[in-house]
């Protein structure tokens, strides 16, 4: 089965816990803290195998877990990390954030891997949190939360051509032909149910890969038909071959075949659409063809047009010497604009307070990332850590802004699904 889209939530391993520890031995007095900082958790690794051809092992893995760090222990013994869990993909896999609409990583090559989701750090020990003031700390942190996040993995065909048209126009014909590719082809549309790629060998033993994109109708960028599934193997290609059945052997008319998958191609991606364009007149053995060629010529004269016969394996060597001449002259154009790109986000700083604090029914509820974070690496049993928590709130100014917008000693203040009381 080809599959080649699947939504995922990955979460990443949460750091091991810090150790609470003092040293023991006899006729040493004082020991001293010797907790152990907890191992990282473990990361979710998206990596390249060439092997690979579809996303179908991916298909039934809704949720990625990554394990937890190692607790750290007395002794200054430090955890362990946790073993990176490793997503094998096919080349040409676009992992793309759900919730941020950005592109994570495109990957395309033989060895590309990238971290998808961070395993959290391990919390430190009582050791580590030894200073002159406080050379006996009696609190340690928890490890901290893995990164959770809801992805979707597209696979895009490593292409140098793609041909576009609509059912049954001959493009499975034409690529069988001047490839080792074995399409299914029958008289009836939608023949092809997933895409077919094809190596053309040229005489000079150059070569460049083809690709049959399928099941391309009229409202396919809206998801007709089975089209939208495929335009997107269209946007690595370097060139467009749209395969126009110019005998109008089905009862259509070339000039509106040719219209409706432009139309097509502009709603799906406006860089899908500027790709270079070559117009493939096929089916020029049969009746009519020739007069619907002038009349397409007429009506689009600026048009690079080869005109062949794909069942009779005529004008084919023309076609293909030509396109191999034409991609050594075209550069690999990227896949996705700066502004798409994770990597390539701007974060500009404003003077803005890291949380926000609203009453919902007579409760105050404070959210933010840093708060949460403190939040879920606090051990509440151990008195100092507690103290430590209501001293980075109060830092943070959590305590006065409360206290500004009229709360009350007494009030109930919630935090992630606990509750506290507002108090001196």
């Amino acid at each position: 089965m080809f599959v080649d889209e699947i939504t995922l939530k990955v979460i990443a391993g949460q750091g091991g816990d810090g150790c609470t520890s003092f040293h023991r031995e006899k006729f040493v007095p004082m020991g001293g803290p010797d907790g152990g900082n907890g191992g990282r958790g473990a990361n979710i690794i998206f990596k390249v195998d060439k092997g690979l051809k579809t996303l179908i092992d991916l298909r039934y893995m809704k949720i990625i877990k990554g394990s937890k760090g190692t607790n750290g222990k007395g002794s200054n013994k430090y955890g362990s990390n946790a073993e990176d869990v490793i997503i094998k993909v096919p080349m040409g896999t676009t992992i793309t954030d759900l919730d941020t609409k950005l592109v994570i990583a495109d990957l395309v090559n033989e060895n590309d891997e990238v971290v998808i989701a961070k395993g959290g750090r391990g919390g430190k020990g009582n050791k580590a949190f030894a200073t002159h003031d406080n050379p006996a700390p009696k609190f340690s942190e928890k490890g901290e939360p893995g990164d959770i996040r809801l992805i979707k993995c597209e696979l895009k065909m490593l292409a140098d051509v793609g041909l576009v048209g609509l059912p049954s126009v001959g493009k499975s014909t034409l690529i069988s032909q001047i490839s080792a590719s074995k399409p299914k082809i029958a008289a009836y549309h939608f023949t092809t149910l997933s895409p077919n790629l094809g190596v053309v060998k040229l005489k000079n033993n150059e070569t460049f890969v083809m690709a049959d994109l399928p099941g391309i109708i009229e409202g396919a960028s809206e998801g007709a038909g089975v089209g939208d599934k495929f335009l997107r193997h269209a946007s690595r290609t370097r060139i467009l071959c749209h395969v126009i059945d110019m005998s109008g052997s089905e009862g259509r008319n070339p000039i509106e075949d040719y219209e409706i998958i432009r139309r097509e191609l502009e709603k799906y991606s406006h860089k899908l659409s500027n790709k270079f364009e070559i117009i493939v007149a096929n089916k020029m053995d049969l009746e009519n063809a020739k007069n619907n060629l002038v009349a397409f010529k007429k009506k689009y004269p600026d048009k690079i047009i080869y005109e062949i016969s794909a069942m009779y394996n005529e004008g084919i060597d023309k076609l293909i010497n030509f396109i191999g001449k034409k991609l050594t002259e075209l550069d690999n154009k990227e896949v996705y604009e700066n502004d798409e790109l994770e990597s390539h986000m701007i974060f500009k700083f404003k003077e803005e307070k890291p949380y926000t604090i609203t009453n919902d029914n007579g409760i105050w509820v404070i959210k933010g990332e840093q708060i949460e974070k403190l939040f879920n690496m606090t051990k509440f049993n151990e008195d100092e850590a507690v103290l430590r928590f209501a001293r980075k709130l109060r830092n943070m100014g959590v305590e006065d802004e409360l206290e500004k917008m009229g709360a009350k000693r007494g009030d109930e203040v919630q935090i992630l699904d606990y509750i506290f009381e507002f108090k001196e």
